[in-house]
């Protein structure tokens, strides 16, 4: 299922690491001691600023639990795995394009309902969220273990995606994943011929179908690539939801569509008999692709997913 997503409140950023080595001051005294200064060891803790305010991470932390899907993609880019996770896919289970990095980790329940019992007993010491889903569960999470949360939870994805890097002290090299992604973006849509192309990203439902605009995770990169998603009247999270006698709303010169489980069970068999007379149909400029991965795979990983896909199929 597709979860309904926030903006950015604020950018995450890991303030000032905690020093703790101080330099110890010899005796006055007129007498020297024989036995040498031992300086203490730095602290390897640090504080993170997020949408629930500001959390104190004491040390690395190495059993990182993940409770919503942006930020699961994330931790992996960052090569960190999860001892924790939950279930966002549209019929659960791990992200199948994650599966092979995810062998070792546990279910920890559904993004939507994270099972608190479960997360406990992995014993984490960091836990990672988002507030637009998670805040009526933060202080108790916070008594497991220290949790960051992001704001929002798809809609402006860099957002969870620098806040996951924050969490683990690790925004500069989330900063190049998404430099070199973008890059890689703008080459594709250089070779693609991209720019100047008009685009409907579409995904069939079971009683309507959505259209998915600049803010969202699908939609934001192809705008990367250089589509144009078109003016519309996108609603708080850069989508509109139409019944399948709205189908003219799909147009462009082409026409990117997922379809969650069962075409027979979405509005994908109504609209296909509908939109026929559609230049890019006529034209046989409709794609689909993997709702798990354009939907659900929300983060660098899953960006990089979408460009092969672009690439394999347009190139």
């Amino acid at each position: 299922m597709h979860f309904c997503l926030l903006p950015l409140a604020r950018p995450a950023k890991v303030v000032a690491p905690l020093l703790g080595a101080a330099l110890l001051l010899s005796s006055c005294s007129s007498t020297s001691s024989d036995e040498p200064i031992q300086p203490e060891v730095a602290s390897t803790g640090y504080s993170v600023e997020h949408a629930m305010g500001t959390t104190e991470i004491p040390e690395t932390p190495t059993r990182v639990v993940v409770i919503d899907s942006p930020h699961l993609d994330a931790l992996l880019a960052l090569g960190i795995t999860p001892v924790g996770a939950t279930e966002s896919g549209s019929e659960n289970g791990f992200p199948t394009y994650l599966a092979d990095e995810l062998q070792d980790t546990e279910s920890v329940g559904l993004t939507s309902e994270p099972n608190l019992e479960k997360i406990a007993a992995l014993d984490p010491d960091l836990i990672i969220g988002a507030k637009v889903r998670h805040e009526a569960i933060y202080d108790q999470l916070s008594d497991i273990a220290p949790t960051v949360m992001s704001e929002g939870s798809g809609t402006n994805w860099n957002e969870q995606a620098e806040i996951t890097a924050a969490a683990v002290n690790k925004s500069d090299e989330m900063d190049k994943l998404i430099s070199d992604l973008d890059a890689r973006a703008a080459e594709l849509g250089e070779e693609i011929g991209a720019d100047g192309q008009t685009a409907s990203m579409v995904r069939f439902r079971t009683d309507n179908f959505r259209l998915y605009g600049p803010e969202t995770f699908s939609g934001s990169v192809l705008e990367q690539v250089g589509f144009d998603l078109g003016e519309r009247d996108w609603n708080e999270y850069s989508m509109m939801e139409l019944s399948p006698e709205n189908f003219g709303q799909i147009d462009g010169d082409l026409i990117f569509y997922t379809i969650p489980g069962s075409p027979e069970s979405t509005t994908y068999p109504k609209v296909s008999e509908l939109w026929v007379d559609s230049p890019a149909v006529q034209q046989g400029k409709t794609y689909e692709f993997e709702d798990e991965t354009w939907m659900v795979g929300i983060g660098v990983l899953g960006a990089n997913e979408i460009l092969d896909d672009l690439e394999e199929t347009l190139s």
